[in-house]
């Protein structure tokens, strides 16, 4: 069925994913926010607008307007305000752009996909949950495995990033502004 956008209505959703607060900033769990941050700086937008559970702010991305978002449910929850957002603007699941950390690939390394399953990622799973579908594009930007089998994945994910991993992933996300862009012309 084709998408009809409504005049004064966000024709996109991107939403970062990650945690709330200071405890949780460098994080690799927060990658998503950090990608959604670089994206509002480089459309010279503010996300900072306490919406659907989420600080949100709209920018026009290669012309289309784009409500960004970072759902503030914490990362397990994240579907409650992305699937609100979707609800409200009545937009389809190919019209949530979702951007997300995962261990699978190395800091700097992203993967595109315009559907597929959580992955393990339990913030992809709440999505897919509340939305009802897995038929939604996401960008994964690396942060990296865990260094062993005795390292807790929870503790892993929400461990700080080592400046040089920072400086990768901060390079993936300028990348991924670019597939950003040319997801939503």
């Amino acid at each position: 069925m084709p998408f009809f956008h409504r005049a004064g209505s966000p024709a996109w959703i991107i939403a970062g994913l990650g945690n709330p607060g200071r405890a949780y900033a460098c994080t690799r769990h927060n990658a998503g926010y950090l990608c959604l941050d670089m994206l509002a700086d480089q459309c010279g937008a503010k996300v900072d607008r306490l919406k659907f559970r989420a600080l949100t702010g709209l920018a026009k991305v290669e012309g289309q307007s784009c409500l960004l978002m970072k759902p503030l449910t914490h990362m397990n929850n994240s579907g409650l305000a992305v699937a609100e957002a979707a609800r409200f603007y009545k937009l389809p699941p190919e019209r949530v752009l979702v951007l997300v950390d995962d261990t699978n690939f190395l800091p700097g390394k992203l993967r595109i996909r315009q559907k597929g399953s959580a992955g393990g990622h339990n913030g992809v799973k709440s999505i897919i949950a509340h939305l009802g579908t897995e038929m939604f594009p996401r960008i994964k930007l690396g942060v990296g495995a865990k260094p062993d089998a005795e390292t807790d994945l929870v503790d892993w994910v929400l461990g700080e990033m080592p400046e040089e991993d920072r400086r990768l992933l901060r390079s993936a996300c300028e990348e991924a502004c670019g597939a950003i862009r040319e997801q939503v012309k």
